[in-house]
């Protein structure tokens, strides 16, 4: 790497498949450019970036935002649940279930 490079990598899963894939960019470039320039788009059709949530270790950010040496690139799935409906009807399932003990949880 020449010194107005730097070394990025970007990150993409599906259920049971993953990629990660290592790409050197200019300084001053960013996400979207990284995305971009690794070309996980051809490789993974299903990525819209006007849908798909985008991040830097763990944390969302903008296509905008600019790179820093090292970092991880990262492109979310859209999420197939709302968390909350499906923590609201695990405990709906709970009381459910205890409901129908009969009791025999207080013997």
């Amino acid at each position: 790497m020449t010194e107005d490079r730097i070394g990025v990598e970007v990150a993409y899963a599906r259920e049971k498949e993953q990629a990660i894939l290592a790409v050197e960019v200019g300084k001053g470039l960013t996400v979207r450019d990284a995305i971009e320039r690794s070309e996980i788009l051809k490789r993974f059709p299903e990525i819209d970036l006007m849908i798909n949530k985008v991040g830097v270790f763990g944390k969302v950010v903008k296509l905008d935002q600019v790179l820093m040496p090292g970092d991880r690139v990262e492109i979310y799935r859209p999420l197939i649940a709302d968390p909350k409906e499906a923590r609201k009807k695990r405990a709906a399932e709970g009381k459910a279930m205890r409901k129908g003990d009969g009791g025999k949880g207080d013997a």
